[in-house]
């Protein structure tokens, strides 16, 4: 529960004047948590002690906290500035991080997406962001592997996705229960930790991990899966939920479908909540959607592109596993950063501040 009631908002809201963008990456041998102005110029370098992956953000004091990959065990706070000094953040003993977090508006507490890995369970994480980031308490996902957590604008609700998938430290990254596999969306009152809406795939797409998520233009809250089924299988990998309603699948033309391979790797919605961008890395893709209707609108090249952040109306900045950094849209791209034997390799995620 979170002490007070604290309520939450979307935590890119308010970006400062300057577009900053946060990417952890691979860099000559040394992993790192990286921020980048619009153009790829490096602001702030943070060294990290193994791979990162993505990061809670707090733009009103402008800090940020980088999490370790899955199944992770430490996180590093930091002001954005290089001000102030790195705050080291330890998983609880029983717990591991799933990548990914919120700060409360009033940058008191961050939540984080854990797992609970003797009692094969999901919870999120408490952690008093004025006291060094001590962990306060938690609350359960009511589900298996929560993944990413986004604050939803009513100032109160975090929507987690329960990814399904059952781990444990002692197996590595190697997943347990494809058989038993039960994804859905969360909606939990911060301040109680009650869960108030639940939405679930149909059991026939119980493989169909949901992973990563954005809020549109109306606050629908938007996913892309990773599917952990057949390899010749082509479901649906990009969706919709609308509070109150039952889960919306968009397919998109079978050519992006199959470009994608069962794989979305991250998604960002941009500055005018209408254009949803999907990446692919094993596809080597990023597809646009129409945030009203769901239509594809196209499609940009992006070898190894994983991480996409919001940037101008109908367009995102994207990061690729190859050293690219690039300003993607449904119809054209501008290359910031060439790809290069030197270039950093980017991680899976970028977040605009």
């Amino acid at each position: 529960m979170l002490a007070g009631g604290a309520a939450l908002a979307p935590t890119w809201a308010d970006a400062a004047e300057e577009a900053l963008f946060l990417g952890a990456r691979l860099n000559r041998g040394r992993f790192e948590a990286a921020v980048i102005d619009e153009m790829g110029r490096d602001r702030l370098v943070l060294p990290l002690e193994a791979r990162g992956h993505s990061f809670a953000i707090d733009p009103p004091r402008r800090r940020a906290v980088a999490f370790a990959r899955s199944p992770g065990r430490f996180a590093v706070a930091f002001d954005v500035d290089g001000r102030d000094e790195p705050v080291a953040i330890t998983a609880a003993a029983d717990r591991h991080f799933h990548g990914h977090g919120v700060f409360t508006p009033d940058g008191r507490l961050m939540l984080a997406t854990e797992n609970d890995f003797e009692a094969g369970r999901g919870v999120v994480g408490i952690y008093d962001a004025t006291d060094r980031f001590c962990r306060i308490g938690e609350f359960p996902s009511d589900g298996i592997g929560p993944h990413e957590a986004v604050p939803l604008r009513d100032g109160r609700t975090i929507c987690v996705a329960n990814g399904g998938i059952l781990t444990h430290p002692d197996y590595g990254r190697a997943k347990l229960n494809l058989a038993t596999m039960a994804p859905s969306l969360a909606y939990i009152d911060a301040a109680s930790g009650e869960v108030v809406e639940k939405a679930a795939l149909a059991p026939e797409l119980s493989r169909l991990s949901i992973r990563h998520m954005a809020l549109d233009a109306a606050g629908h809250v938007w996913f892309g899966c990773q599917y952990e089924g057949a390899a010749t299988d082509r479901p649906p990998l990009v969706g919709r939920h609308r509070r109150g309603r039952e889960v919306e699948l968009f397919p998109g033309p079978r050519e992006v479908l199959h470009a994608m391979q069962n794989y979305v790797g991250s998604v960002a919605v941009d500055a005018s909540g209408t254009v949803l961008a999907t990446s692919s890395p094993r596809g080597g893709l990023i597809a646009f959607w129409d945030t009203e209707s769901g239509r594809c609108l196209g499609r940009q090249t992006l070898a190894d592109g994983c991480g996409v952040a919001p940037s101008a109306r109908g367009r995102v900045l994207a990061t690729s596993g190859r050293g690219a950094v690039v300003n993607a849209g449904p119809e054209t791209e501008r290359v910031l950063t060439e790809a290069g034997g030197g270039a950093p390799a980017w991680d899976n995620h970028l977040r605009r501040m």
